[in-house]
This record gives C-alpha cells, sequence and structure tokens, in this order.
C-alpha cells in the first residue's frame, strides 16, 4: 500500500505502472491531474478514491486493474480516455458523473463484470468498443445528444436484453450490436430520418425473435436503405 503526500498536486505518467502487488493507494484531495498508464497493470489493487480535484482520467489509467471492484469518478471529469477502465475484470459497479462529456476507445472493454452503468446526459461521444465484451450489462440507455454509435461498442454484450437509442443518432458502426444475443428489440420509432449504416455487421448474430421498430413512413425505404436491407425482415413500422 502507498500514501501519497498532501503537497503533491499531480501524478504523472507511468507512476505506478506494474506495481503488481499494489492493494491499496491513498491519493490527497491536492491531487488535480493523473497522467496516462498511471495505474495500468497494477493487478492487486482493490479500491481507490478519485480526488474531487481531478478532470480527466487518462488513457490507459487502469487498465488491468484486475481486482478493482468499484470505483466513483468525482464531479469535475470532464472525460474518460481511452481504455481508461480496460479489462477491470471484478468491476462490477461505477458512477460516471453529469459532467463527462467523453468517452474514450475501448474504455469500459471487457469489464466483464459490470452489469449496470448509466451513461450522462452530457456525453455527445462514445468511442469504438467503449463498452465491448461488458458480458454482464443487461440494459443501457443512450443520452439524447450523442450523434454516433461507433464500431463495436457493444460488441459480445451477451447480457444486453434492452436499449434505448436517441432519435440524435445518425450513424452506427461496424459490429456496433453484434453479438448482443438476448436483445429482443431496436426502437427507431421516433426517427425521423434513417440513420447511416456502416455496414451489414451492425446486428450481426441477431436474434430470430428480434423486432427493430421504425416510423411506418419510413418503413419501406428503410427496408432498403444502403445495409438496413439485411434486416428487412425484422422490421416493424409503428
Amino acid at each position: 500500500s502507498i500514501t501519497i503526500p498532501n503537497g503533491v498536486t499531480s501524478i504523472g505518467d507511468n507512476a505506478f505502472q506494474y506495481c503488481y502487488s499494489l492493494t491499496s493507494v491513498t491519493i490527497p484531495n491536492n491531487v488535480i491531474s493523473m497522467g496516462k498508464d498511471v495505474f495500468n497493470y497494477c493487478y492487486s489493487l482493490g479500491s481507490i478514491t478519485i480526488p474531487n480535484g481531478v478532470t480527466s482520467i487518462g488513457d490507459n489509467a487502469f487498465q488491468y486493474c484486475c481486482a478493482l471492484t468499484n470505483i466513483t469518478i468525482p464531479d469535475g471529469v470532464t472525460s474518460i480516455g481511452s481504455r481508461a477502465f480496460s479489462s477491470c475484470y471484478s468491476l462490477a459497479n461505477i458512477t460516471i458523473p453529469s459532467s463527462v462529456t467523453s468517452i474514450g476507445s475501448s474504455a469500459f472493454s471487457s469489464c466483464y463484470s459490470l452489469a449496470n452503468i448509466t451513461i450522462p446526459s452530457n456525453v455527445t461521444s462514445i468511442g469504438d468498443n467503449a463498452f465491448q465484451y461488458c458480458c454482464a450489462l443487461t440494459n443501457i440507455t443512450i443520452p439524447d445528444g450523442v450523434t454516433s454509435i461507433g464500431n463495436n461498442v457493444f460488441f459480445g454484450c451477451r447480457s444486453l436484453t434492452s436499449i434505448t437509442i436517441p432519435s440524435s443518432v445518425t450513424s452506427i458502426g461496424s459490429s456496433a450490436f453484434s453479438e448482443c444475443y438476448p436483445v429482443r428489440q431496436y426502437d427507431f420509432s421516433t426517427f425521423t430520418t434513417i440513420p447511416t449504416l456502416a455496414n451489414t455487421k451492425a446486428f450481426n448474430g441477431i436474434n430470430t425473435n428480434c423486432i427493430i421498430k421504425v416510423p411506418n413512413a419510413l418503413l419501406e425505404n428503410w427496408k432498403t436503405a444502403t445495409n438496413w436491407a439485411t434486416y428487412a425482415d425484422y422490421m416493424v413500422g409503428v
């Protein structure tokens, strides 16, 4: 374990990287900056409190913190970097504050135990692979304001039963919902235009009983739209 003294205001890149046996860290409230890879590969780190003054979580900050079970991100943090919590296999709970506006690529990928997460309403950007292989995740709501769902964002979320997609979304990336086997419904009924679909793999492995709700007025166009035509048999006009 380690206690960082009160005079420290920033923790640099790679500061505790590869500290395999580190189990706990006390960070003083004076710290306002934490660099990239700070606790990367700290396999035994079970708990940590991020100080209130921190405004961003750097790339790979807690990647492979395999023993980490829960963490609270303080109000004031505006961005979560790429792979920030990737492969935190034991992470079951995390609170993302409303101040966050962007979630980096692979930020929570392979968080196998993560069952619940709320994406704040201010988020406008969700990076590729952000929740890939979050195998325990059962439901999620994408907030209004998000305009694109990137590649592989929910790929392999095999416990996901429901998802809310806002009408602000204009594009859906490759394999975005691939292998989300339990999902029984994708609801696009409030959309006024047809979002761009990157390729035919976006819903690869779609459940045979799943329906895709679309506005009745757009049904025929939706069925023949580029790449959407692959899923025409699942579409229902409402």
